[in-house]
């Protein structure tokens, strides 16, 4: 039976990378709701998103049923960013079972001091999306992309430290709760996410592979 994977963790904890990765290697296409948005060019939800807050289920579970209605998801899918409240949990649960498919939880664990850190130091380039870490990952030169010279890295709007501060608060009041959900279920396993992200995605294979 094809399966559906939810990676969960606050923000930072790298759930798009392993996503990713799971992607690439296993043929499992990524369905990031997060990204989705940022596609979106609806002004509300721009603004909504900027602020750290969270868009209405509804409007993101049908989002997630269109895409994952496309011929690419027929053998399962990853969902990174969703479900984040218990109400989309209970509708993915309807969405799973109409599609006739099986479901599996991983959490990648982070502490909330690592988060912050990842989440206010990174900076990307408008060019080519390299990503960079002040703190983990520093480019060569300060604030300057290595692999495109001369041009200045960027900060997304909702990893300043205020808006990082609601995102972190938003995730452990709304979206904590549904690791219990899948952790009463019987359907949650946990991977260390300080590992480095090679032995994050062997760990989370193994769980795949063995749990799915």
């Amino acid at each position: 039976m094809s399966k559906i994977v939810v990676l969960m963790g606050a923000p930072g904890a790298g759930k798009g990378t392993q996503a990713r990765l799971i992607q690439e290697r296993l043929g499992l296409p990524q369905i990031s709701t997060g990204d989705m948005l940022r596609a979106l060019a609806t002004g509300d939800i721009h603004t909504t998103q900027a602020s750290g807050m969270l868009v209405s289920d509804d409007f993101v579970i049908e989002m997630v049923r269109e895409r994952t209605a496309k011929a690419d998801c027929r053998k399962g899918y990853v969902l990174d960013g969703f479900p984040r409240t218990i109400a989309q949990a209970e509708r993915l649960e309807e969405l799973a079972a109409e599609q006739g498919k099986t479901l599996k939880a991983i959490l990648i664990d982070v502490p909330a001091s690592v988060l912050e850190k990842r989440l206010t130091g990174r900076r990307m380039c408008p060019i080519g999306n390299e990503t960079y870490n002040i703190y983990f990952k520093p480019p060569r030169a300060e604030n300057i992309c290595d692999a495109h010279a001369g041009v200045a890295l960027e900060q997304r709007a909702d990893d300043a430290l205020d808006k990082v501060n609601v995102r972190l608060e938003t995730y452990t009041k709304q979206t904590a709760p549904v690791i219990d959900y899948y952790k009463k279920s019987g359907r949650l396993e946990i991977v260390n996410g300080e590992q480095d992200s090679e032995e994050i995605y062997s760990d989370i294979k193994e769980v795949l592979t063995n749990g799915c």
